[in-house]
């Protein structure tokens, strides 16, 4: 089917939205991570320090984001998408606020947990729909993907290189700093739109929750995402801790992280591409799998040196960045048609709890059985999740399309599932007429978009 050329670009408004919110986005995240490469050093100073205190300190933001992640998702729906990013970004300031006052890491645990209260990922992601068109949808997704990446690399950069200067109490400023900032981008850049009705591949809807947790599929990806984001708190409790050990200065961790990045980067991409060319995801995973656990070996279990440390950190970013991009992408094409968010609702409640509990258990294992104990735990989970791997399925060779109808009486809303149900290349059909939308499932080079226009054509307005 011939489009328009403009079909094909973003529009100037949904240009400046999708830039606007990947900012909003990545400055959250920013401050989220920006304390991870240097909470286990500094943390030291405060009166109660204790390496539990520290990994709570790296993962309570975890648990309050994993509590309401699916809900404020569903308050959007209610109250609107602005109404919830903003309160989320000032509970967010405020939580920062709150840890660069406090005197003891208790306070700051307090803090990163309020930090957490700000769940506002299905609302921005819901208003990045509202504003864009359905074409245009998977482009601006993915900008946003992208500044979370960027804004975690970006993270392991800063964070030693600016609290050498403002120190711990200073990084938790820029972070309540940067959440102001996000608000007046938000206000000032964000076009207001007319909310279009919840999108079922946006928000999570609560009718779907229980069916979609027992999808074998689904279930191993949040598996996936809960080890992978435990492994990832538990790592930064001790591995700044390493780096001293190892010969390296604080404020140089900075010049480490940086090159160490750009090289799994280098490797993590081939990966993925001949995982997605081959459909050899499940085999791909597994080595990423590997990947981590030989980090987590050297790191434990081969004496301090920061040449070898460099060596473990390359390995397990290398394995990180691989899953933590293609966890979601399998994920939205293993969900069924039109129910997305809810499945994206379970899968990134799954994430931040597993943020929380590695922070929380690597702190308590470091503190009872040291660097050893945290070897042990994180190469645990990583077999499970190794062992389970094996039941993976390549994500089948699917794309969501989602396309506008009036409203439909049954017998309408039936003949047209019918009709579609029958056309080339329309694996699932779901008609949500309320939404006066149609969701499908298409085989993503099989389908026929002309014959799908003429379908639709007597249905739409």
């Amino acid at each position: 089917m011939a489009h328009q050329h403009s079909d094909n670009r973003l529009t100037p408004t949904e240009r400046r939205a999708s830039g606007a919110l990947a900012t909003v986005f990545g400055l959250r995240m920013l401050g989220l991570f920006l304390i991870m490469p240097v909470i286990a050093i500094y943390g030291q100073q405060y009166p109660d320090y204790t390496p539990l205190l520290i990994g709570l300190a790296i993962g309570a933001y975890g648990l309050t984001q994993a509590l309401l992640q699916i809900p404020m998702g569903m308050l959007s729906d209610r109250i609107g998408r602005r109404p919830v990013i903003v309160g989320g970004l000032l509970l967010f300031a405020l939580g920062s606020v709150v840890a660069a006052m406090a005197d003891s890491l208790t306070g700051v645990v307090i803090g990163r947990a309020l930090q957490g209260t700000g769940a506002i990922a299905a609302a921005i992601l819901a208003l990045a729909a509202d504003i864009t068109r359905d074409s245009q949808r998977p482009k601006v997704m993915a900008t946003i993907g992208m500044f979370i990446g960027l804004s975690f690399a970006l993270a392991l950069v800063l964070g030693p290189l600016l609290g050498e200067y403002i120190g711990l109490q200073g990084l938790f400023v820029f972070t309540a700093v940067s959440a102001l900032f996000g608000i007046v981008v938000l206000l000032i850049a964000v076009p207001s739109v007319t909310q279009k009705t919840a999108k079922g591949d946006l928000i999570p809807v609560g009718s779907e929750l229980g069916s979609l947790f027992k999808h074998p599929q689904l279930a191993r990806l949040n598996f996936g995402v809960f080890v992978l984001h435990c492994v990832l708190t538990a790592f930064f409790v001790v591995v700044p801790l390493q780096f001293v050990a190892g010969g390296l200065a604080t404020e140089q961790h900075a010049w480490l992280y940086l090159p160490t990045l750009l090289a799994s980067f280098a490797l993590m991409i081939p990966m993925l591409i001949i995982a997605e060319r081959k459909r050899k995801q499940p085999v791909y995973f597994r080595v990423a799998i590997v990947l981590l656990l030989l980090a987590v070996a050297v790191i434990v279990w081969v004496p301090p040196h920061w040449t070898y440390l460099v060596v473990a950190v390359v390995l397990f970013f290398t394995g990180f960045n691989f899953l933590e991009a293609s966890l979601p992408s399998s994920l939205t094409r293993f969900a069924p048609a039109g129910s997305k968010g809810s499945a994206s609702g379970i899968y990134s409640t799954a994430q931040f709890l597993g943020a929380f509990i590695g922070g929380a258990a690597g702190g308590y294992v470091y503190q009872q059985w040291g660097l050893f104990g945290i070897g042990i735990f994180t190469a645990v989970l990583l077999v499970f999740w190794f062992a389970s791997s094996f039941g993976m399925q390549p994500p089948p060779q699917q794309q969501n399309v989602s396309l506008p109808i009036r409203q439909l009486n049954a017998a309408q809303a039936q003949q047209l599932a019918e009709q579609l149900a029958h056309a080339t290349g329309v694996e699932e059909v779901r008609i949500v007429s309320a939404e006066q939308t149609v969701y499908l499932k298409v085989h993503k080079t099989h389908y026929n978009e002309a014959e799908l226009a003429a379908l639709l054509t007597p249905y739409q307005n």
